[in-house]
């Protein structure tokens, strides 16, 4: 079993009947998504909602029952993962491309649960570079912007074409080295226009399960 996988199905153990669950995106959500539709499949009695069309896919084909949005005020329980979290449980999201909808579904969730393995676990975020949704309207006086701020932004790309994210907009990958202070940088990123939001998850992550090479799990609970 590999180290997502194993700290995946740990998280999915928070999970119980009569919940309301958010779905993550990403290749770490990818096994808790797996897991649930077993849990679905021998009895557990669940709703869901998803944050991309790939994990609303992929939860169709487990069986797991999916619900609009305006049928629910919250969610009890979201489990996602995460490409950077550091010891109080700041993350940077948004590798997968859904950061927004990840956002919004996170906070709307009574607890969001992290998993990852245990390199992604850092004594400071900002190695991995921070995704930055940018509207395509003047894409390159937001990009300026943002090297203004002392990032070295990129525009993502797949297939040799500007990445598109399911809401429509593009995808800014930020290198601004080690972030000192991730919460002063969240507001900054949010004060400029053409910013849609950014991969910085500030406050809302209240557990995070972190699958270890030596085949153990360790659970850190947000202080906060």
């Amino acid at each position: 079993m590999n180290l997502k996988q194993l700290a995946a199905e740990k998280a999915v153990e928070y999970v119980k009947d009569g919940m309301s669950i958010g779905l993550g995106t990403g290749s770490t959500a990818y096994w808790a998504i797996r897991k649930i539709g077993e849990r679905v499949r021998e009895g557990l009695k669940i709703q869901a909602v998803a944050t991309s069309k790939a994990s609303e896919k992929l939860a169709q084909e487990q069986g797991i029952p999916l619900i609009p949005f305006d049928r629910l005020k919250g969610l009890d329980l979201t489990i996602d993962g995460a490409d950077e979290l550091d010891r109080e449980l700041h993350l940077i999201k948004g590798g997968g491309g859904a950061l927004l909808r990840e956002k919004i579904v996170a906070f709307h969730s009574k607890e969001l649960i992290i998993i990852a393995d245990e390199s992604k676990f850092v004594d400071k975020l900002g190695t991995f570079p921070l995704p930055v949704e940018i509207v395509p309207f003047a894409k390159e006086w937001t990009m300026a912007s943002l090297e203004e701020m002392g990032a070295r932004p990129m525009l993502r790309t797949e297939d040799e074409h500007i990445f598109v994210t399911d809401n429509g907009n593009y995808i800014a990958d930020c290198r601004f080295g080690a972030i000192e202070n991730p919460k002063e940088l969240h507001r900054a990123l949010l004060a400029l226009p053409g910013v849609v939001d950014n991969g910085l998850f500030i406050g809302l992550a209240t557990r995070a399960v972190i699958g270890r090479s030596d085949g153990t799990v360790t659970v850190v609970e947000s202080e906060g």
